[in-house]
């Protein structure tokens, strides 16, 4: 047993490789080896630590965090690494020819492996795609869970792991959705039949979009008229979403509420036609003898009739679908041009004022906008009547009708509401404009503007108790307030008011 150690010892320890003049044996080589691996594990552990115990509480976004670890990570093995060859008495310079010539041929071996090491620094540093970010390169979607040295795991939209070399983002065009914030468009295309009522369409796909609570505001959604197709026109809806990783389940509920509003509003998609051409008719007219043809018809039509009449026996009333017909009933288009601001207006300058806002249905005693509240709305009444009231003295204002308008006054300001509005009869009917459509609103239609400022500066008391006018501007006569509110606007809004 002694002599069959003795040699295990003496194979282990004879020295059989000499680098630099430092000779080694299997032991020290399997030393050196175990201390490389360990200095590798023990710098990646230090790297966690200094990412979840610092760089965590510097509050640096997660891409850098990652990229500020793996460089640490690879500086420690570096340096470590360095350390223990020269404390074994290696002389690394000696190993300089010998790096360079295991280097050429690595490179010729080894070269995907390496384009991807240099990219995933690349990717590191430049800093283009991080962590987090949501992107797409060809046919993949997905979200960034980490960037190596030679390859980027991406967690798709159904939770699923790839793991793409780094070559692919260097070499192909990438879109990163989250570059530079999280705002992006989506685009919903749509065919209609050639006989649509355009401003209906364009009030149904617009209504859609504003129902959608995961669609920005600002910038506003958007309709485009694309092209004349064989059978149809094309339409495409356009918005805006700050949750790019959301925008397959985004579309899907648009493309949803898009098919309730067509439906609503009687509009129809055209389905793809196909055209038969027999080229022997006579060949057919054999086969298919009249008198035998009408009697298949027949009695294929009868069956069909007692087919139908019994699933309608049989279905209970509240199934049988039925098209709503409140929304088709008031064209949006007649109730503008019943106020006197808009009856003037082409179908062209109906088409921007639709874009620009929407129409709001309320019920009786159904509250509008409430005393102290925010104001980001404008409201012109196309039907119907409301009432304005001071919740602080119990007091009613005063009664509005189509036509008439509110809410300038708080949203011109700045304010909260100075009053509480409500609605007084049966499906009454608001135009709503919001706040960042006010302007391109009024600078399109000067005189909704000359009555905005006529209204404002017969409210003279309301301009004091916000502090926009003091006794003595009061005294003023009526011309010079209207020409004051006309200035104040003007600044406001950049139009033209009295000019």
């Amino acid at each position: 047993m002694d002599v069959l150690l003795k040699n295990l010892y003496e194979i282990f320890t004879v020295h059989i490789l000499d680098i630099g003049g430092t000779k080694f044996s299997i032991a020290s080589i399997a030393t050196l080896i175990g201390l490389i691996l360990l200095t590798f594990f023990l710098s990646k552990f230090v790297s966690e630590i200094i990412r979840r115990s610092l760089l965590t509480r510097l509050r640096i976004n997660r891409g850098l965090q990652e990229a500020i670890t793996v460089f640490i990570k690879y500086v420690l093995i570096t340096l470590s690494s360095v350390i223990i060859l020269q404390t074994a008495g290696i002389n690394l310079s000696s190993l300089a020819v010998i790096a360079g010539v295991v280097g050429i041929g690595l490179g010729f071996g080894l070269q995907n492996l390496a384009s991807n090491f240099i990219s995933g620094l690349v990717l590191l540093f430049e800093q283009t795609l991080k962590v987090g970010d949501y992107i797409e390169i060809g046919e993949l979607k997905g979200t960034i869970e980490k960037i190596t040295i030679r390859s980027t795991i991406l967690r798709t939209d159904d939770d699923v792991f790839v793991i793409v070399p780094n070559q692919r983002f260097i070499e192909n065009n990438t879109v990163n959705w989250s570059y530079e914030g999280h705002t992006c468009r989506i685009h919903i295309p749509l065919n209609v039949d050639p006989d649509t009522d355009l401003l209906v369409l364009t009030e149904a796909l617009l209504t859609a979009a504003r129902h959608e609570p995961l669609v920005l505001s600002n910038p506003s959604p958007e309709v485009r008229f694309k092209a004349f197709g064989q059978e149809s026109l094309v339409f495409e809806l356009l918005v805006w979403i700050d949750v790019p990783d959301a925008n397959e389940q985004i579309r899907s509920s648009l493309n949803f509420r898009i098919a309730y509003e067509i439906r609503a509003r009687a509009i129809k998609v055209p389905l793809p036609t196909r055209e038969l051409v027999f080229r022997n008719p006579e060949v057919i007219k054999q086969v298919f003898h009249p008198s035998h043809l009408e009697l298949h018809l027949e009695s294929h039509l009868e069956s069909n009739e007692k087919l139908a009449k019994k699933q309608i026996s049989d279905e209970p009333i509240s199934s049988i679908s039925t098209v709503p017909t409140d929304l088709s009933t008031r064209n949006l288009r007649d109730l503008l041009r019943q106020t006197s601001y808009f009856e003037r207006c082409t179908e062209v300058e109906l088409f921007a004022l639709i874009a620009k806002g929407y129409r709001k249905h309320f019920d009786i005693d159904e509250v509008i906008c409430r005393e102290n509240e925010p104001s980001e709305e404008f409201y012109i009444i196309l039907s119907g009547a409301v009432e304005v009231f001071s919740e602080k003295n119990d007091q009613a204002i005063a009664k509005l009708g189509a036509g008439e308008f509110f809410g300038e006054v708080s949203l011109l300001t700045g304010t909260p509401r100075t009053a509480t509005v409500r609605a007084l009869e049966f499906d009454t009917i608001l135009f709503v404009v919001e706040r960042q459509q006010l302007q391109k609103l009024l600078s399109e239609h000067i005189e909704l503007g000359e009555q905005i400022a006529l209204k404002l500066s017969e409210r003279q008391q309301v301009l004091i108790s916000l502090g926009l006018l003091n006794e003595e501007e009061l005294q003023k006569s009526q011309s010079d307030v209207l020409s004051w509110v006309r200035d104040r606007l003007n600044i406001l809004f950049g139009i033209s008011l009295g000019k």
